[in-house]
């Protein structure tokens, strides 16, 4: 595997995991005796802020707890009860190291500790935290002895101690750095550029693997890497198998930081691993040049910090997980809603469709009864003239005629009847086929005159046409006998349902230009058909252009008719292009219809006055 030659290492060699979390062993006559430092970062008040333990002599992690954010004094029984007064004043206006002997309990004991205070000065020269060392001897029967190594008495080093009061600090403030955010690429980028920085390493990776509790992963990747030098080989997203990587796989049987044998020109590395409840979930390598040596200080640091580390990429993977699985919720949540959304739509629509459905079959029943009578009307009317010719009930021949024209009235009458029934047929299956071409609208509506007239004057009801003054006749695209059809239905209405006063034709041309079927008309003409009748109410005017309705059954019992005239023309009219309206403002008030037609060509206008009476 290219780049990671520096980490492997042959297992013959001495033995990887030697280096333990403790300090080098301590022997006096023949008996081992282990070594433990306790770090504290106090503030200038002397509270306590953090807590470390170099050495096997490690502090349980309630009884660090409950140290945070108490004073010292508290903490520590001094011999001079004013002696951590005096230090701190020292430590505030000297800015000197004071060394102060305590007792400190834990649990059913109590141990001498020998502590030494370092001032940490800020960058104006004022004091801005305490480094408080403690050194455990008498409770290891050291007291008033040097420190052993083997058989060599060794003296503290005071490059020890500045290392730990100079590390601690910073230690701390990566460990809350990673505790303080969920998010997974924080921790592990804030973890490398940290310890690259305070370690001032070449290199330094953080590993991110996934495995089942309390087994060892299989491979690990890159996940964050610190680079002192651009000239370094980028390694972050490469897999390493810990099988081919004896450094890894060391670190994973190891409960401490590893430093691997090599070679004297290979760079000098470390490993360790980052747990969480016995599973490893990363790991955490530094590498530097050749000749850096690892002290039991630095690994042990480490150490504690990788325990850090590996819970809050654990609490960092856990939220992640939890959150994750409450976007699938809510996404879950959200598709349920709109389903029960979808159902209820449709539940509503069958609804609709139902009681439409329902109406439909109301009307068409009702329809069939009032045609069914009006058929019958003209009907009988045949019949009974008819039966009075045949029969010789006519007193002379002026009266025989009279009979026979009465008879062929009321067949035109059932005829206009049936043909109305047919073209709603037709419109409902979607068979009505209209052919279009141009139409004047001057003869139209005098043919309309001649059938409607007499009509309205037998009524004693005025007939009115009104057209735009224009030089040449006002053609329009349609069919001649559907729009006489459409003016004839809307003028029976008309004169039907208006006792006193008329009715008005009017026409109005408005040059708009319009498309349809693939062809640009230059305008529309608005025709308006207006009564001074019994109106309609304003609740009933939406059922006017309904197949098979009648706004009033009572009123169609009184008036006749089938209902069907408005609801054909209106189909029409549509078909040849153009938009029915209805309007009246209410029962008594009286009704215009008006209804727009394609102009075939534009007529010229000779007076800008809307309409005058046709000639």
């Amino acid at each position: 595997m290219g780049g990671v030659g520096w980490l492997t290492w042959e297992r013959s060699g001495p033995n990887p995991m030697r280096s333990q979390r403790s300090s080098p062993a301590l022997a006096t006559d023949s008996q081992t005796e282990d070594l433990s430092v306790w770090i504290l970062l106090l503030s200038p008040s002397g509270i306590v802020e953090s807590v470390q333990t170099v050495g096997q002599r490690a502090l349980p992690p309630a009884l660090t707890a409950s140290w945070v954010g108490r004073s010292l004094g508290e903490i520590v029984s001094f011999a001079d009860a004013q002696a951590l007064g005096r230090a701190l004043s020292t430590l505030a206006t000297r800015h000197e190291i004071v060394s102060l002997p305590g007792r400190c309990p834990l649990g059913s004991q109590s141990i001498d500790v020998q502590w030494m205070l370092q001032p940490l000065l800020g960058p104006g020269g004022d004091l801005f935290r305490i480094a408080a060392t403690g050194y455990l001897a008498n409770s290891f029967g050291l007291s008033g002895r040097p420190w052993l190594r083997g058989n060599v008495a060794l003296e503290t080093s005071p490059a020890d101690c500045t290392q730990l009061q100079t590390y601690s600090p910073r230690l701390n403030q990566i460990t809350r750095n990673v505790r303080w955010t969920l998010d997974l690429e924080i921790i592990r980028q804030q973890t490398v550029e940290g310890l690259g920085d305070l370690f001032n390493v070449d290199r330094c990776l953080v590993f991110s693997c996934s495995t089942a509790p309390n087994l060892a992963p299989e491979a690990a990747t890159v996940a964050a890497e610190y680079l002192r030098s651009e000239d370094l080989p980028f390694w972050q997203g490469q897999v390493w198998p810990l099988a081919e990587t004896p450094c890894l796989s060391a670190a994973a049987q190891s409960s401490v930081a590893v430093v691997p044998p090599r070679q004297p020109a290979d760079p000098s590395s470390v490993a360790v691993a980052t747990r969480y409840q016995n599973t490893i979930n990363g790991f955490i390598v530094l590498q530097d040049r050749p000749d850096r040596p690892w002290t039991d200080i630095e690994l042990n640091l480490l150490t504690d910090l990788a325990d850090q580390v590996g819970t809050a990429i654990a609490h960092a993977t856990l939220f992640s997980d939890s959150h994750a699985m409450a976007i699938k919720l809510q996404q879950a949540n959200a598709s349920l809603m709109e389903k029960q959304r979808e159902f209820q739509e449709a539940r509503r629509q069958a609804e609709e469709a139902r009681r439409q459905a329902e109406e439909a079959s109301r009307l068409k029943s009702e329809f069939l009864a009032n045609t069914s009578h009006e058929l019958r009307t003209p009907l009988n009317g045949m019949i009974g003239f008819l039966k009075l010719v045949l029969d010789g009930m006519a007193d002379d021949p002026a009266e025989q005629e009279e009979f026979i024209e009465e008879a062929h009235k009321s067949a035109i009458h059932l005829l206009q009847l049936i043909n109305d029934v047919l073209d709603i047929a037709k419109i409902e299956a979607g068979k009505m086929q209209i052919e279009m071409g141009p139409v004047g609208l001057r003869e139209l509506l005098a043919d309309l005159e001649n059938f409607m007239r007499p009509q309205a004057e037998q009524k004693g009801l005025s007939f009115e046409i009104l057209l735009p003054a224009t030089r040449d006749d006002i053609t329009i695209n349609g069919n001649y006998q559907r729009l006489l059809q459409v003016f004839m239905n809307l003028m029976s209405n008309a004169i039907k349902f208006t006792h006193e006063g008329g009715v008005t034709i009017s026409a109005e041309v408005k040059p708009q230009k319009v498309e349809r079927q693939g062809k640009t008309w230059p305008g529309l003409v608005k025709i308006s058909v207006a009564d001074t009748g019994i109106g309609v109410s304003l609740e009933k005017q939406d059922r006017l252009f309904q197949s098979f309705s009648q706004v009033d059954g009572d009123r169609t019992r009184q008036y006749g008719g089938t209902g069907l005239g408005l609801a054909i023309s209106q189909r029409l009219v549509e078909a040849m292009g153009g938009v029915v309206q209805f309007i009246s403002m209410g029962e008594g008030l009286g009704s215009t219809v008006t209804f727009t037609a394609p102009l075939y060509q534009e007529p010229v206008v000779i007076d800008k006055e809307p309409v005058y009476p046709a000639k």
